[in-house]
């Protein structure tokens, strides 16, 4: 609403002066000072548009500063520096957030930048040959956040995980569950861990006679099952972590359908793709890939990539706008790959968007965790969740940007402190829901959004954290633009420092013989605005808002 109000005032104090009203940005550029002295609200404006109509930037600021001043809602509009203009908003005009939080509530912060548009995300991917390790985990956590948050800003978004399963890592995985079932040592090249003597196991519950079977039926039954089994527990542990997919693709579909010799043979239609050595050869180079990538070997066989490439001509065909990706930090390569299959398909190579992730590390009393109880080599998802939970484990996973490495310190997050960020941000919610329960067994019931005085709440602290509840939507439109799911975190840790900052100096609830007084609803409002504020940024997260704790 400022930018508009700072918007529409440029707009004619230009005009007034015969000057372009066309240089002034679309959205206006409205910031927080640093130094809450410098006041509420800062634009530069004056800076970025003075010069291109000819005026000193002063000059400019000084002319909006004399017309905002005299608007609604604004109690002061200063000129600082070479052309800063910063502004103080009347306490009753700052209330209006609160009003906007009481009615909106969950809804709150929502907004409408991706209406319309359909994206596909796809992320964790983990090939079904053991448990979710601790990279899996962070996207697991980081993606479904991801997903509520572009959901938040209108998008249609179809959350996919593209299981792997066809290929020598499979071969591997059924040689090791046939080995353990005879109980023998893995294959050099196999997987190990209890998870595979549990599978191997459980494959023979279901065909008692498998290892009596000749080798290539008895390798058949250990893959149909034991992919299977592995599949179906995999999935249970990331619902249990609260992360749902809508779709599950199997990469051997691709194959038996024949999708993958459908988009080999478009591909060679395609500029994008060359004939060299004999094999076709993907220009992946054009796209930032260190070289170009083989997509049908000199035998006529599909390359790996050629998989992708039919995945992604899919993806498209299903209706997607933006197709994104989340792989892990080996995968780099992957984005100039994915961006050339695009081109070589005939489409826009922006429709593919890659977000690489970076490696987790566990530390405990100062020393790093490296084995896993069930998997023997990795950390996995069941791991972390039984140290921490699942609140501790997927906030923590998605306060850091994915794109840096983090070291995730668990006896931080086993504490009931404010060091814990989690604890910090969950403990704000239930002080808050303590401090309306409170307010109810005194039979204070708090009149409508709009039969509050927010005039009188002129505390500093009490403008500190109306301002603070003010930029949850467009922190959620940044953290969407961005695909930067921390910032949600860090934002919440954020608002709740400015609450308790609140409560320490200003008293909500009447003590002894007191009676309630306007103060203390429009206090109650503010509270309740902050909590609502609080459970909306948790629940995009996908971390539980407690009431007590």
């Amino acid at each position: 609403m400022l930018a508009e109000l700072v918007h529409s005032t440029a707009t004619s104090v230009l005009a007034e002066r015969g000057l372009d009203t066309a240089v002034l940005p679309e959205v206006v550029t409205i910031e927080r000072p640093r130094n809450p002295e410098h006041g509420d609200y800062a634009t530069n404006v004056a800076l970025q548009v003075a010069k291109k109509v000819g005026m000193a930037p002063r000059e400019l600021a000084t002319a909006l500063a004399e017309r905002l001043a005299e608007a609604d809602g604004i109690e002061a509009a200063e000129v600082a520096g070479p052309g800063f203009l910063n502004l103080r908003l009347a306490a009753d005009a700052q209330g209006e957030v609160i009003r906007q939080v009481l009615t909106a509530g969950e809804t709150y912060g929502t907004g409408h930048a991706l209406d319309g548009m359909s994206i596909n995300l796809e992320f964790v991917s983990a090939n079904p040959t053991g448990p979710i390790h601790l990279g899996g985990t962070r996207w697991a956590a980081a993606g479904d956040a991801l997903g509520r948050i572009l959901a938040a800003q209108g998008a249609k978004v179809t959350r996919e995980y593209y299981f792997n399963d066809a290929g020598a890592q499979i071969d591997r995985f059924v040689s090791s569950l046939v080995a353990a079932a005879k109980g023998e040592p893995a294959p050099q090249d196999g997987y190990a861990g209890g998870y595979v003597a549990d599978i191997a196991n459980q494959v023979l519950e279901v065909e008692p006679n498998a290892l009596s079977l000749p080798d290539s039926e008895r390798d058949e039954v250990f893959r149909r099952v034991g992919v299977q089994l592995m599949f179906e527990e995999i999935k249970r542990s990331l619902h249990d972590f609260g992360t749902d997919f809508d779709v599950f693709f199997h990469e051997d579909s691709l194959h038996i359908s024949g999708a993958v010799e459908t988009a080999l043979d478009q591909l060679k239609l395609s500029d994008s793709v060359y004939h060299a050595d004999g094999a076709w050869w993907i220009r992946s180079t054009d796209f930032g890939d260190d070289k170009d990538r083989v997509v049908i070997k000199s035998d006529g066989a599909p390359a790996y990539i050629a998989g992708d490439i039919a995945y992604l001509k899919d993806k498209r065909e299903r209706g997607f706008d933006l197709c994104l990706y989340m792989l892990g930090a080996d995968h780099h390569g992957y984005i100039g790959r994915l961006k050339a299959a695009a081109a070589a398909l005939g489409d826009d190579p922006d429709v593919v968007e890659v977000l690489i992730g970076q490696m987790v590390n566990l530390v405990s009393e100062g020393k790093p965790v490296r084995m896993s109880k069930r998997a023997g080599t990795v950390i996995t998802m069941e791991d972390l969740v039984e140290a921490v939970g699942v609140d501790a484990a997927r906030y923590e996973l998605t306060r850091y940007s994915v794109d840096s490495p983090v070291d995730i310190d668990l006896d931080l997050l086993r504490k009931h402190t404010n060091e814990n960020p989690v604890f910090y941000v969950q403990y704000a919610h239930a002080r808050l829901a303590s401090l309306q329960r409170n307010a109810a067994d005194l039979g204070l019931a708090t009149p409508g959004p709009d039969e509050i005085d927010y005039g009188l709440l002129d505390h500093p602290k009490e403008g500190e954290l109306i301002r603070t509840i003010g930029e949850f939507g467009a922190v959620i439109a940044r953290a969407a633009e961005l695909r930067e799911p921390h910032r949600i975190a860090r934002y919440l840790e954020e608002l709740a420092s400015a609450y308790h900052k609140f409560y320490d100096v200003a008293r909500v609830l009447p003590q002894g013989d007191e009676e309630a007084d306007a103060l203390t609803y429009a206090r109650l409002a503010l509270c309740e605005a902050a909590r609502q504020v609080i459970a909306n940024g948790l629940s995009l997260l996908g971390v539980s808002a407690p009431e007590r704790m």
